[in-house]
């Protein structure tokens, strides 16, 4: 950007937000007016310094961080700190906005400042607080109710509630079986089929035929009858091109098409906006990520045409410009749609400087633009309709036969069935012909598919849960906080996300409700398009809010984390729950801790009550005291004993840990292993637990830090912050940047 600007100007980086909330109860106080407490962010103090430094020097300040509410607060909170160090008097401190990092775009900007919107302030500022005002409110509640550790959001628990949701629709499932029937005939060497879409002058629902022996029965009554073609109908169809990139809909296709996170999708887009050095210095390759725009600027969509025009035939160029119907509800943020900054610079021409992510999500935003402006793609479709006694079967054909867009970019869609794009013979009303095969097919209802990434996204925008900017961050907190995990792409709840899902629909309903959030997201646009004041929002909300809180605190915990089963203990005879402790649920008996009767929820009485022999390990002693190793179950799956149990506790993991040969800080005497927790996500402890406790999250390497002379430094990646080596002591913050996020 300096390159772009000349030796006057000097550019500085915030790195994100400066400051934030302090992380305690009374960062806002709603007696008074919902004023904000903030601190520096402590990583980014340095941040902070060289900008004031730099300040000091300066004629004329120009703010260009991002060109949304998140950018606009980060801006304001710059001219706060400023300003209270006496840095602005005599000076100006002006908002400029560009949503392409191109020499054109910025001193464009350069030439147009303004100040920084106070009204986009506000509904930054609104958001934030309500964020916390849940989070410091009802989080502690679950600690409470539930156990220590949890955490409820505004829009996470409404998404989550989406999960469980599905999840309770796919238990109620019950599969439903019904038939199709089928022709398989030819003519010539071309084979085709059909399907039964009528009997006795009915046309055939779905359960119509719902059972083998119906399915027999028309088998029986269509046998012995001529295959007669009757009605031809040949219709042309168009399919237009789906509109540009919004954010929602390029984290849609990240996953379908590239298999990325949403997270890693829109952290590599952001290295795509912020630039890539490309041979002639750095350029950002495509404009601002986040997004609810489908519109495109004149001069984008008169290149793009242009480029259509050099390199395909007449045909693939509309006559006029395709244009799409922006469904952004903020004006003020309802800026262009995601595309490359110049379509010429084609994705085979820029690859050689881009890593392999980054090329793959360039090339697909390039190829999805530059189809956006092309022909609908041109179908022919036929549907025969051939009469077989009582029965009226269907053959359908499409046969493309101008590409238009396709030729560039298809769209995918989630869960979809494959197109009949079968060919079919040339056909006459009237003709007889040959039947090869007459059969049923038998089938049974799915149940709905659990969410992906992909599919998720898609019903928070539908449901207008957050923001587009805001769902790769909703699905990391729920999958951090270990409220859902991933089984084939898909989220499935685990027992704590749903009993978290359960007290907060029970006790919280208006809360979670998707109405409620949807209309909270629509108030703070509202903010931010100045035609509401925040105060009022914060105080309707905190009202109710409060008062709920207030009235749920005499809830026990046996409330919220039991639940009643039909069924008595083995044991005791007292009646069985469902309970809820540190590994999940399980089945114990109400009689506890007089009665001591568990069992895991997937197991049947009579399955707990059958012992399981121990597996001797041939030729493995215990350590400790020379016993028979043996392979045993517990709670937490299969485990490596000593036989001698319980005067030798001696344990080991089944599978062997990977040990990365780091020696462990605290006790100095064990290493470093990795681990897995009961949700599968890894970190890392001393290979002498229980003796020494020691555990880390990220991975260690075995040097000192320079900062604090801590033994170790652990490897952590941030989407902000790419690879860096950090001190795991808190009260250190030592890091440094190994990889950019801008890098590979």
């Amino acid at each position: 950007m300096k390159k772009y600007l000349g030796q006057d100007f000097e550019v500085l980086a915030s790195y994100g937000h400066v400051r934030d909330l302090v992380p305690k109860n009374g960062a806002v106080d709603p007696a008074k007016n919902f004023a904000m407490k903030y601190q520096l962010i402590p990583k980014n103090a340095k941040h902070v310094d060289a900008i004031v430094k730099a300040v000091a020097e300066a004629d004329n300040i120009y703010l260009a961080t991002d060109p949304d509410r998140e950018g606009e607060a980060i801006s304001w909170h710059l001219v706060q700190i400023l300003d209270s160090k006496k840095l602005l008097k005599g000076k100006t401190a002006q908002r400029v906005v560009f949503h392409e990092i191109t020499r054109n775009a910025v001193l464009e900007a350069i030439e147009h400042p303004r100040e920084v919107s106070q009204s986009l302030v506000d509904a930054q500022q609104t958001r934030r607080a309500l964020d916390y005002l849940v989070g410091f409110n009802l989080s502690p509640l679950l600690w409470k109710k539930i156990r220590r550790g949890l955490s409820a959001g505004r829009v996470q628990s409404p998404a989550l509630r989406l999960i469980c949701e599905r999840e309770n629709e796919i238990r109620a499932f019950v599969a439903q079986e019904y038939w199709s029937l089928h022709l398989d005939s030819h003519k010539g060497r071309q084979k085709f089929s059909a399907r039964l879409i009528e009997c006795d002058g009915k046309k055939l629902d779905q359960f119509d035929i719902a059972n083998d022996a119906t399915h027999q029965d028309v088998l029986a009554r269509l046998a012995n009858h001529p295959a007669i073609v009757g009605n031809i109908e040949k219709k042309k169809k168009t399919r237009n091109p789906a509109a540009p990139f919004t954010t929602s809909t390029l984290q849609q296709e990240g996953v379908r098409k590239l298999g990325m996170t949403t997270d890693r999708t829109m952290r590599t887009a952001q290295q795509l906006y912020e630039g890539v050095d490309i041979g002639q210095g750095t350029v950002g390759l495509i404009t601002y990520m986040r997004t609810d725009a489908v519109v495109l600027a004149n001069e984008a969509v008169a290149e793009i045409r242009e480029y259509i025009g050099a390199n395909f035939d007449a045909d693939f160029l509309p006559k006029q410009p395709v244009t799409y119907k922006n469904k952004s509800k903020n004006a003020q943020e309802a800026h262009e749609a995601i595309r490359p900054t110049s379509i010429l610079r084609t994705p085979e021409s820029v690859k050689p400087f881009l890593t392999a992510d980054q090329f793959k999500l360039y090339d697909l935003v390039w190829k999805r633009t530059l189809a956006c402006q092309m022909a609908p793609a041109k179908f022919d479709t036929t549907s025969v309709d051939i009469g077989v006694g009582p029965g009226t079967f269907r053959a359908t054909g499409q046969v493309q036969v101008f590409a238009g867009f396709l030729a560039v970019y298809e769209e995918d869609v989630d869960d979809a069935e494959d197109e009949d794009n079968a060919k079919l013979p040339l056909l006459e009303t009237g003709e007889d012909l040959p039947i090869d095969k007459l059969y049923g097919e038998q089938h049974f209802t799915q149940p709905p598919p659990r969410f992906s990434e992909a599919s998720l996204v898609k019903a928070l925008e539908e449901f207008g849960i957050g923001r587009p900017s805001t769902y790769a961050s909703i699905i990391f907190t729920l999958k951090d906080r270990e409220y859902v995990t991933l089984d084939k792409k898909r989220f499935m709840p685990t027992d704590t996300g749903e009993i978290v899902n359960k007290f907060l629909t029970e006790h919280f309903a208006q809360y979670v409700d998707y109405n409620f959030t949807a209309k909270l997201e629509d108030q703070l646009d509202e903010i931010a398009g100045g035609q509401r004041a925040w105060i009022p929002v914060m105080e309707h909300f905190w009202h109710g809010f409060s008062k709920q809180i207030a009235e749920k605190e005499t809830i026990s915990r046996a409330e919220v984390t039991t639940e009643s089963l039909d069924e008595a203990c083995p044991k005791c005879g007292k009646p069985l729950m469902i309970r809820f402790g540190k590994r999940g649920r399980f089945i114990g008996c109400s009689g506890y801790p007089e009665c001591d009767y568990t069992r895991n929820m997937n197991e049947t009485a009579e399955q707990a009550a059958e012992p399981e022999e121990p597996e001797i390990l041939e030729g493995r002693l215990c350590p400790d005291d020379g016993g028979q190793l043996v392979i045993k179950k517990g709670p937490y799956g299969k485990f490596i004993g000593c036989a001698n149990y319980p005067k030798c506790k001696h344990i080991e993991p089944l599978e062997k840990p990977r040990d990365t040969g780091v020696t462990c800080p605290e006790c100095k005497t064990g290493t470093l292993i990795e681990r897995k927790s009961r949700y599968g996500k890894l970190f890392y402890s001393c290979n002498t637990y229980p003796k020494c406790k020691y555990a880390t999250w990220n991975p260690p390497v075995a040097e000192p830090c320079p900062q604090c002379g801590w033994p170790i430094l652990t490897i952590k990646t941030t989407k902000r912050r790419g690879t860096e080596k950090v001190c795991p002591q808190k009260e250190c913050g030592y890091s440094e940047v190994i990889t950019p996020p801008e890098e590979k």
